[in-house]
């Protein structure tokens, strides 16, 4: 019986998909150690744009939650996602260098790497060696679209080249749900030939309603690990429920060795915060053929959808997602994940709110118009979205501009020089200085939330500390529980009883 393994992306990639990267970090300590429990190869915790909104948003340390998490989950690797703090631009070799290597410190094992054009030249090849460097694990990713361009034999050509720059694993990284069961069947054999014995891992979202399904063609072809989350933050625009994916691939004749008691309880402490904490659950979706259409990956329509909401705009988020096509077209089809899939829908929010379109254009447009994010990103530009994007002084400042390659001295120097330590620097850097690191250091630790997932329990255990009582009894309908002391000890702690 083949055996299936499985990675869970619940506190990385669950609740940037559902919360809009909004999961406090003790909302991920109140499910850890059940979560490591379970048996997953590797769990996702981090990827770089949460470290903005850690600081920003959170006040909380995204150091100290890679930390606590790791002491929480010491038999389950721990993962993180992006290649440097520079989000949507090109960080220098240093900065990329130090950040893998302050990755390893604090706890993180396995790095996955990607380009957003599957370009295995530049700067992932430097990526890929400073996490190997570190010490890290490195999963490269071959990004999944639909175009003329990427075909069967484009995706293998992509796979070679992965391996050839030194990644332990390829992963096949599908951040729009577009793949298909059929799709499944012709790709994923073709880059299996093409790795030549390399594991190859399958990461899908349920955007579409085929995430659930496309899983299981994707094992039937040949991949023998798979990405899953934890409901409530599985299913909507997140990956497929582990709980759906180990009962379908048990009824195909396959083994996960996936213990799913601990996870059981691990998910209804889950659903208490999300019901707390007023967040949404995700709930399996139906076929979406629009998806196909725009291409926004489900963690960028979450994020505008938020945006949106703030800015009293929800209503208007299906014509951003309709400009969005066109956008996307403009620029020659990038592929929609990180960073291109949020420059195509900042701009297309931009154009939908304004007068006229691209009267107002980002500097990331103009950077990307300019081929600052390679000749094969910029090259399908239309003429004419690029003379409307270029034709503004704006463009002329950043057509002369030369990239920026600054030692880590020189950034130490201008984020607060000798005295900082590697973690504040790189900190500072990401949030662009030292006033929200400061911020959200004056905010104090993070809340606690295991009282509020186990009221009773804890009621009952700050109980047993006193030593003026010698009895206790509960009782409500449906409901008794009686604690005595006995001579010479002391009470047992008890855990919340399920109603």
């Amino acid at each position: 019986m083949r055996e299936i393994r499985l990675v869970d992306t619940t506190l990385r990639d669950g609740h940037a998909s559902l919360w809009a990267e909004a999961m406090r970090t003790h909302m991920m300590l109140a499910v850890a150690k059940d979560m490591d429990k379970a048996g997953f190869v590797a769990s996702e915790v981090i990827a770089t744009s949460h470290f903005k909104k850690c600081v920003r948003e959170l006040r909380e340390d995204p150091w100290e939650r890679i930390r606590v998490i790791s002491r929480a989950m010491p038999n389950t690797p721990l993962a993180a996602m992006g290649d440097s703090l520079a989000t949507f631009g090109n960080a220098p070799p240093s900065i990329i260098k130090l950040y893998m290597e302050r990755l390893a410190a604090n706890g993180i094992r396995r790095s996955q790497l990607m380009n957003a054009s599957n370009d295995m030249t530049g700067r992932i090849v430097h990526s890929v060696n400073s996490a190997l460097e570190a010490g890290l694990q490195v999963v490269v990713a071959l990004v999944y679209s639909q175009s003329p361009k990427h075909s069967d034999e484009y995706y293998m050509a992509k796979a070679k080249e992965a391996v050839s720059i030194g990644a332990d694993i390829v992963y096949l990284k599908d951040p729009g749900g577009l793949m298909t069961p059929d799709r499944a069947k012709t790709i994923i054999p073709a880059i299996l030939q093409a790795l030549n014995g390399v594991p190859l891992e399958f990461h899908t979202h349920c955007t579409t309603g085929l995430g659930p399904v496309s899983v299981l063609a994707a094992v039937e072809s040949g991949v023998d690990t798979v990405h899953t989350a934890l409901p409530p933050l599985a299913n909507g625009a997140s990956q497929p429920s582990v709980f759906n994916v180990v009962r379908n691939l048990s009824a195909l004749g396959y083994a996960t060795a996936l213990n799913e008691e601990p996870l059981e309880w691990a998910s209804h402490n889950l659903a208490a915060i999300a019901h707390q904490a007023r967040l949404p659950i995700g709930h399996p979706l139906e076929y979406d053929y629009a998806q196909y259409l725009h291409q926004v990956p489900g963690g960028v329509i979450s994020n505008l959808r938020h945006q949106l909401t703030q800015m009293g705009m929800i209503s208007r988020l299906g014509e951003v997602l309709e400009e969005s096509i066109r956008v996307r077209a403009e620029l020659g089809f990038p592929i929609m994940v990180t960073p291109y899939s949020q420059f195509v829908v900042s701009q297309a929010a931009i154009n939908v709110l304004s007068r006229e379109r691209y009267s107002v254009v980002t500097d990331e447009i103009i950077k990307y118009a300019l081929g600052e994010f390679g000749a094969e990103a910029s090259s399908g530009v239309t003429s004419e979205a690029r003379d409307r994007i270029l034709d503004r002084p704006r463009a002329m400042i950043l057509a002369k501009q030369e990239p920026d390659q600054p030692t880590i001295g020189e950034i130490r120097k201008s984020l607060g020089g000798a005295g900082i330590s590697d973690d504040e620097l790189l900190l500072r850097y990401a949030v662009g200085g030292e006033a929200d690191v400061n911020a959200m250091r004056e905010a104090g630790s993070f809340e606690d939330y295991s009282n509020r997932v186990h009221p009773i329990a804890k009621f009952v255990e700050a109980l047993t500390i006193r030593k003026d009582l010698g009895s206790l009894s509960i009782k409500d309908p449906g409901f008794s529980l009686f604690m005595g002391r006995m001579a010479g000890s002391s009470c047992e702690r008890l855990e919340e009883p399920s109603s």
